[in-house]
């Protein structure tokens, strides 16, 4: 049952149709009764239709006029080209499906292009039909242009749609609520269920899903992409918050070096809600930096004392690491997004990629990202071109006299699921044919006196413009019939079967845009999601070994797996597969982010060719020692500050993997629930490939500091076991075996744990809570008790991912 709009929704639809209305009759009235032109009244009075009602554009008046304005070169272009077109149908149809593709396509590059996509399709579609008349060219621009002006006009003066809180404004507030949740965890105490609340809250208010599509930071520029960055480390630093007011640490794990730098984290904080605010410059992460490297410091020289920290205050100090780590990123990522800076200097080159290429590379590597056949956007056009170019190929060939209705039909009608079209068809049929005998009673009533029609057009159109977008799809269908056949009425002689026409017409396109469905992707993001997390988790699982290799290596190991170095000791690439820093493409796109709230990693980079010539597969097995041939200098052990070949190229899959499944589960939950219940917990599985990607980025990153030589080799083989169960797990988890998978427990032995000294027993922990965080990730995936809204949890090291009291099992 299609849900009831709500008054604030009823509220809007009215405004925009006293916009859209006004807009069109002031176009359209002068056109017929005073220029005596039909042709520029036809396009003036479907410009402010197609960009004000057909087009879901995102913003305020002034954010819409813009686009608006934006859209009437396109437009145009689209016109000329469309009127040059129809000479033929074969060139007619060539276009249509070239100018479906490409538009619907563009929508990867922000709310914006995705909403003005389906009105720019309308201007082709008018202009392509017989009769092949390119004299009338310069009428039709003129009629689009007087039509977009008024459009312009109105959306900036009468009614205008409220400006929305900026998601800059949203961030800050999240980071004030981070601050004061800081400020606490360093004074310790305990449970503060209030406080769960809160940050809890506060996150949620950061989801994508729950924030008008005109805020949403989505576009492929290198702010908007800066800005989700800042969101998306403020998120996981408000979940670790939580866990830890909802769990706070022991008196005995209580230690002045956490506390210091949580008071670091709140000031931080609150610094940089100034900044998004505009009430003082940006800096960038340095200052946090430097205490980060004092907090490593003092806490590798508390390892090797005499009297070594419990066990149970390293891992309250491996919490409030990563939760460092969420605010240095937040940090960094803001310098760039408000600071404009270019490099940041100490962090990972990986983290902030989007920084150094120019605006032009960041916008092809979106587009070329989403060229292969397992994104769902790439799905979409296809969907959509197929559908608009077998209806022009209908239209054309049965010589329809009003065959653009066929096209509209199919570009309003189609669903992502054939039974969600199937349900819009059914609906919109039924409309039609009751809009269409209303229409031919009033044109056999009326007849000829177009006076009647003059009268009837403005208050058809306010009416179906309020109705239609809350009433449903055969509300919409009838009363649009009736707008249409009344400005007809005006332009040309027309008699009762005019409402036929339309409903035979209606009825064609439902017919081809339910075979599309059908045919192409018939179940939508179902099976991709399915597909897409399967895939993800295969390539994520040899990250988790190659990470757990470069963080602890040990001298066999060093031998084993050492890159060749050049005489400078630099390592040569590999040339199995070797890794192209610069040849990327963007992060998980913001624009579909998944509606459960979960937020990209520190940086997600991908091949844009990786599904047209699948790499060599590089899964990795655990490490055995072997003799290399000739090894060069194989006393010297290997440094742990450069990731393995295998490990970087297990990185860019994983990220590009991540991102296609983003997409297809941002889609799947915009299609109908009926099939979501028993479906596995796909946030779970998500957060296994984020939480798997910042610590490969971070891991090895914070060993490299606080080991200066190789870990015991009891002590890495435990924790490489460790890995190579976590990554079995995970390869037993793409295939969704119904109850789950098990995972079991991830403890350092105590055999272990009493005779490591010094930094080494520090990183393990690190490794143990990072391993059982990804461990509980892969047990909720088949979990029947999954939390009803599951955040990101703690991607680097802080133990395993906590569950919000009293919630219920989320929808799929």
């Amino acid at each position: 049952m299609p849900q009831r709009a709500s008054s604030p929704d009823r509220v809007q639809a009215a405004r925009r149709a006293v916009r859209v209305t006004v807009a069109a009759a002031a176009g359209f009235y002068p056109a017929v009764y005073v220029l005596d032109a039909p042709v520029v009244a036809l396009y003036a009075l479907f410009t402010p239709i197609a960009l004000g009602i057909l087009s879901p554009l995102p913003g305020s008046g002034r954010d819409r006029a813009r686009v608006v304005l934006y859209a009437l070169p396109v437009a145009a272009a689209l016109t000329a080209l469309g009127t040059a077109l129809a000479v033929g149908t074969a060139p007619a149809v060539a276009g249509m499906v070239l100018v479906g593709f490409v538009l619907s396509f563009g929508g990867a590059c922000g709310p914006a292009p995705a909403g003005a996509a389906p009105g720019l399709q309308l201007f082709y579609i008018l202009a392509c039909f017989p009769p092949y008349q390119p004299d009338t060219l310069p009428q039709r621009l003129a009629g689009l242009l007087l039509g977009g002006a008024v459009t312009v006009l109105c959306e900036t003066l009468l009614l205008p749609a409220p400006a929305e809180v900026p998601y800059r404004e949203r961030v800050a507030a999240a980071l004030e609520v981070a601050a004061r949740a800081a400020r606490a965890s360093a004074g310790g105490g305990t449970a503060e269920p209030a406080r769960v609340r809160e940050l809890r809250s506060a996150g949620q208010s950061l989801r994508l899903s729950r924030l008008p599509p005109a805020v949403r930071p989505t576009g492929a520029g290198r702010t908007d992409r800066a800005l989700a960055h800042v969101g998306g480390a403020t998120r996981r630093l408000l979940d670790q918050l939580a866990r830890a007011a909802e769990h706070p640490a022991p008196p005995r794990a209580r230690d002045p070096l956490s506390a210091s730098l949580l008071t670091e984290i709140a000031a931080e904080c609150a610094a940089m809600a100034e900044n998004l605010r505009g009430r003082r410059p940006v800096a960038g992460p340095e200052a946090l930096e430097e205490m980060v490297e004092q907090f490593l410091l003092a806490r590798g020289r508390a390892a090797g004392a005499r009297e070594p920290p419990a066990l149970t205050v390293l891992r309250r100090q491996s919490a409030v690491l990563a939760e460092a780590a969420s605010a240095v990123t937040a940090r960094a990522a803001l310098s760039v997004a408000l600071g404009g800076r270019r490099v940041v200097r100490g962090l990972p080159r990986e983290q902030l990629w989007y920084a150094r290429p120019p605006a032009i590379d960041l916008w092809l590597r979106r587009l070329t990202g989403n060229l292969t056949l397992r994104s769902v956007v790439f799905q979409n056009a296809v969907r959509t071109a197929l559908g608009l170019g077998v209806a022009r190929l209908v239209a054309g060939s049965l010589d329809l006299s009003h065959g653009f209705w066929v096209l509209l039909a199919v570009l309003t009608l189609g669903r992502t699921t054939a039974g969600a079209t199937w349900s819009a068809v059914r609906l919109a049929v039924i409309g039609t044919f009751a809009g269409a005998l209303t229409a031919g009673t009033l044109i056999l009533w009326a007849g000829e006196t177009t006076d009647v029609y003059a009268a009837l057009l403005v208050p058809l159109m306010l009416l179906a413009f309020t109705v239609g977008p809350v009433a449903g799809i055969a509300w919409a269908q009838g009363l649009f019939t009736l707008v249409v056949s009344t400005a007809f009425a005006q332009l040309v002689p027309v008699t009762w079967r005019l409402g036929e026409i339309r409903a035979l017409d209606v009825l064609t396109g439902c017919c081809i845009g339910l075979l599309c469905g059908v045919v192409a992707w018939p179940a939508g993001a179902a099976a991709e999601v399915r597909r897409s997390m399967a895939r993800m988790l295969v390539e994520a699982a040899p990250l988790v070994r190659t990470t757990v290799a470069a963080t602890l290596p040990t001298r066999a190991a060093a031998v084993a797996t050492a890159p060749t170095k050049s005489r400078e000791g630099a390592a040569e690439p590999s040339k199995a597969h070797p890794v192209r820093p610069d040849d990327r493409t963007e992060p998980p796109d913001d624009r579909t982010r998944p509606d459960d709230g979960t937020t990209q990693p520190y940086d997600s980079r991908a091949k844009p060719h990786e599904d047209k010539a699948e790499p060599p597969d590089v899964r990795t097995e655990p490490t055995q020692p072997t003799q290399p041939t000739q090894p060069t200098q194989p006393t010297q052990p290997t440094q742990p500050t450069q990731p393995t070949e295998d490990n970087e190229h297990a990185r860019w899959r994983t990220r590009h993997r991540l991102r296609l499944a983003e997409a297809a589960y941002a889609q799947y939950r915009s299609e109908p629930a009926s099939h979501h219940e028993a479906a596995p917990d796909w946030p779970a599985a998500l957060n296994f490939a984020i939480h798997t990607l910042v610590a490969a980025d971070w891991l090895p990153r914070i060993a490299a500091h606080d080991l200066d030589g190789e870990v015991s080799d009891a002590a890495a083989a435990w924790a490489r076991e460790a890995a190579e169960s976590t990554a079995d797990a995970a390869d037993r988890a793409a295939g969704f075996p119904q109850g789950g998978v098990r995972v079991p427990p991830v403890r350092i032995p105590y055999a272990i744990e009493s005779s490591l000294t010094g930094p080494f027993l520090p990183v393990l922990v690190d490794v143990e809570n990072w391993l059982g965080t990804l461990g509980a990730d892969l047990r909720a995936i088949g979990d029947d008790t999954a939390p009803a809204v599951r955040a990101v949890t703690s991607a680097f090291p802080g133990g395993a991912a906590g569950r919000a009291p009293g919630t219920a099992r989320r929808p799929r």
